[in-house]
């Protein structure tokens, strides 16, 4: 706890050099908001610095608030393997908005960038490779997102006969059922 209390102390000193909205201390996890123009010098910056040597970035996530402005919260998790630190660099962005990439400073941000951009539909600046990861090619929407239907129209399956997927018009028919759920309260006299 004091290793990430001394990390806290001394990235506010790095505030004075560039503005960064928040810090933040949370059971033992140490991060910061900042601006998404930023966000590559700042990276840079914790990359190179011979007091932070974030060396490592180990996962980029995303997050979709639906209600708010910026609606998406994209979370860089850094490691600096010399002062056995962990440091997240959070930006929010909105649907319109693209965000610089940081493949450029990290090769892990390849597939991480690619996978926000098919999961949430961020688009990332500069990036070399932007592909459909986990979704198919031909695939419309971002499953990520809040806004996405759980229930859709046309199935894709692999058809046996064929050799090939398929797409197909799905129908979710239901019968209507009438549930008698009896009561052991209901319909009982006391004496």
């Amino acid at each position: 706890m004091t290793k990430n209390i001394l990390l806290y102390e001394h990235l506010k000193n790095l505030k004075r050099l560039c503005p960064i909205f928040r810090f933040q201390i949370n059971e033992n996890e140490v991060s910061l908001v900042l601006n998404d123009k930023l966000l590559v010098n700042v990276l840079l910056f914790l990359k190179l610095h011979c007091s932070y040597q974030f060396k490592i970035l180990t996962c980029i996530s995303g997050v979709d608030y639906s209600e708010k402005k910026y609606r998406f919260k994209i979370v860089y998790e850094l490691l600096s393997i010399r002062y056995n630190n962990r440091l997240k660099v959070k930006i929010f962005v909105n649907e319109l908005k693209p965000v610089p990439s940081v493949m450029g400073l990290f090769f892990a941000a390849k597939w991480h960038e690619a996978e926000i951009w098919d999961m949430f539909g961020v688009f990332f600046t500069n990036h070399l490779n932007l592909v459909r990861l986990l979704t198919d090619y031909g695939f419309e929407g971002f499953p990520g997102r809040k806004n996405f239907p759980l229930t859709g129209y046309i199935e894709s399956r692999y058809s046996e006969t064929k050799k090939s997927v398929v797409r197909e018009i799905i129908e979710l028919n239901q019968e209507y059922r009438n549930f008698k759920f009896l009561s052991v309260w209901e319909n009982t006299e006391f004496n």
